[in-house]
């Protein structure tokens, strides 16, 4: 069955994205189309990227990295859910894709935002960097507002809006994610043979 990861780009204390990551696994989990897994970078904390070469160049030569190309790895696609930070991703997020490379390619991503915009700007950067990991990037995204989604700011109250879009994103991104199987099948093959 396809593996579809939740990222969650936000590492801030008191941090909104919590609530909305759960929600998104919540009303994944409810499909039988897919398995879905919450990843928190909280819990794999990541140094700026301290690697000797650059990931599209050689094996990793630290722990830490080779732990997040193992995760990363397993899975068939992903749904990013990421905050806005002046116009553009939360560094902890951009320095989490940076530390792989092959481990992204032919997957599928889709983007989950929120922000005073719905941070959509996030988005359109990295959309940006995930096609040039080779990732197929869903057109539909589920933009979600800080002044008007959230009680006081802090309570998340997604709308029927909110969970359709959402529904529509995991649909393109289950379809993409089988879509692009059989390329990730040669990858493997041609490592192994080469290997």
């Amino acid at each position: 069955m396809i593996r579809i990861g939740i990222i969650l780009g936000s590492t801030r204390p008191n941090r909104n994205g919590l609530q909305v990551a759960q929600w998104v696994l919540d009303t994944a989990s409810r499909r039988d189309d897919a398995e879905f897994e919450l990843i928190d970078l909280r819990e794999h904390p990541l140094p700026h990227l301290d690697e000797p070469v650059a990931p599209m160049f050689g094996p990793s030569v630290n722990e830490h990295t080779r732990a997040w190309a193992e995760l990363i790895g397993a899975f068939d696609g992903f749904v990013v859910v990421t905050p806005e930070y002046n116009h553009s991703a939360p560094g902890v997020l951009k320095n989490a894709i940076d530390h792989l490379f092959a481990e992204w390619a032919d997957k599928a991503v889709g983007f989950v935002s929120y922000g005073a915009g719905g941070g959509i700007r996030a988005v359109e950067h990295l959309r940006l960097v995930c096609s040039t990991l080779r990732m197929a990037d869903v057109s539909h995204q589920v933009a979600i507002s800080v002044l008007t989604d959230f009680e006081n700011f802090t309570v998340f109250t997604p709308r029927d809006h909110h969970a359709t879009a959402l529904n529509t994103l995991l649909d393109q991104v289950i379809t993409w994610s089988t879509a692009l199987a059989p390329l990730r099948q040669a990858d493997a093959e041609t490592t192994l043979v080469s290997s």
